[in-house]
Order: C-alpha cells, then sequence, then structure tokens
C-alpha cells in the first residue's frame, strides 16, 4: 500500500458528508415547518412525524460521526504510511473503511425511515379527502 490508496478515500468522504449535512439542514427545515405551521395544536399525524425525525436525526448524527472516524483514521493511515509504518497503516485504513461503510449502512436505515415519513404524510392527506386516492369525485 502506498500513500495514494488512503488519499483515494478523502474526496468520496467529503462528498458524503456534504450529503450527510444537507440530509440535516433539510430535516431541520422540516421541524422548523412543522412547528411554525402546527403551533400548540398538534395533530395526531404530526406525532408521528415528530417521532420519525427524533430517529433521523439521531442517525444522522451517527452517520456523521462513523464518517469522522473514517475521515481521521483514514489520515492517520496516511501519516504511518509518510513515516514507514505500513502495518500500523494498513490497520488504521482497514477500519476506516469499516467505518465508512458502517457509515453507509446508517445511511441506507434512515433512508428506509424517511420513506416512512413520506407515507404518514400520504396517509393524512387520504383521511382528509372523500375517496382514498386523494381525488375528489367531483374532479373525476
Amino acid at each position: 500500500m502506498n500513500l495514494t490508496t488512503p488519499a483515494l478515500l478523502f474526496p468520496a468522504i467529503s462528498l458524503l458528508f456534504l450529503a450527510y449535512t444537507n440530509r440535516f439542514l433539510v430535516l431541520a427545515q422540516l421541524i422548523r415547518q412543522l412547528h411554525d405551521r402546527e403551533g400548540d395544536h398538534v395533530r395526531e399525524m404530526v406525532y408521528r412525524q415528530i417521532d420519525n425525525l427524533k430517529k433521523r436525526i439521531s442517525l444522522i448524527r451517527w452517520m456523521q460521526g462513523l464518517g469522522v472516524l473514517a475521515f481521521l483514521l483514514c489520515a492517520l493511515a496516511m501519516f504511518f504510511l509518510f513515516i514507514k509504518m505500513e502495518f500500523v497503516a494498513e490497520v488504521h485504513f482497514g477500519f476506516s473503511l469499516l467505518f465508512l461503510v458502517l457509515s453507509l449502512v446508517v445511511s441506507l436505515y434512515e433512508i428506509a425511515i424517511s420513506t416512512q415519513a413520506i407515507q404518514i404524510e400520504l396517509e393524512d392527506l387520504a383521511m382528509h379527502h372523500p375517496d382514498s386516492a386523494g381525488v375528489s369525485k367531483e374532479a373525476r
């Protein structure tokens, strides 16, 4: 293994952080919108959304934490390669890959949960329309 091997992960991890940060910002914006829209009279559907949002925020925190560990271990691997400690560098690089994969797995789970949030919204829309498709009979 040479110095360029762990250096290849730097752009990938940076792009992941950008994606994770965007997911976090979208959630923060959604929470603010829910707060402004609902005020003191929170509907049952919103309580379900709040539980979903809490889970997702926690998962994003884990995604980011695992990504940071992957990034740090990758940097340490490069440092150990620089000072000619190849075995230690390989171990750090291996753990870096492991944490990166774990971060991606958590991300996949968070995406699955985000689809549940959409399902909750669709259920709420269906409850407030004359038929389950959400289209009034006059519009047909």
